[in-house]
């Protein structure tokens, strides 16, 4: 199995998102002995923001893209043939401002390619990123699971219609939420691990 495993908080180790992530890889790792491992903290080598040199080399046939469109799309092409090559990616992820963080925006914004990882067709858009198990590690300082701040939500319900319009639609969502709330943030990460279920 290949595993890719995809950091997008600032925080490194201290990062309860990253804590949920690890203990997810480590659960695929122990029953896949075979497997290898990429990680790319998205924070430590981001991802650029999309320009028009991106826009313009994503659209130009790569037999007809001068020096300067090849090395701008270089980035995006590496992250399509890594995404392709993955069995598993866990994702992981801090609800920022009630959605995801830019760092991993931009590696979404790079591996959303209309002829690459999606197409149109007469029945409409279809994915083609397929046969792909993807595990998403979420951390929160509140609760957004359920209840009353539930609508706030932004990052599982974009990541699912994100992922699952480019034809991942095999995800697990684990979350460690309460990390700032008084009573829950004691065992908040204890109960998100013992919550990991492949």
């Amino acid at each position: 199995m290949k595993i890719l495993h995809l950091i997008s908080s600032p925080q490194g180790e201290a990062s309860f998102s990253v804590k949920l992530g690890n203990a997810i890889v480590n659960e695929l790792q122990s029953a896949h002995p075979d497997h290898t491992l990429i990680t790319h903290d998205l924070t430590a080598t981001p991802f650029p923001h999309l320009e028009e040199a991106h826009l313009t080399s994503f659209y130009t046939p790569e037999e007809k893209r001068t020096p300067e469109l090849a090395e701008a799309a270089k980035n995006s092409d590496e992250a399509i043939a890594e995404l392709m090559s993955a069995d598993a990616l866990v994702i992981d992820t801090p609800m920022y401002n009630f959605g995801i963080p830019s760092t991993l925006k931009t590696w979404i914004d790079h591996i959303c390619r209309a002829g690459k990882t999606f197409s149109y067709g007469e029945k409409g858009p279809e994915g083609l990123v397929k046969n792909k198990k993807v595990y998403l590690a979420i951390s929160s300082g509140g609760v957004y699971s359920e209840g009353f701040m539930k609508p706030y939500d932004f990052t599982e319900p974009y990541l699912r219609t994100v992922l699952g319009f480019l034809g991942m639609t095999d995800v697990k969502t684990f979350r460690v939420e309460g990390v700032k709330v008084p009573g829950l943030q004691e065992t908040a990460l204890d109960k998100a691990i013992e919550a990991i279920e492949l």
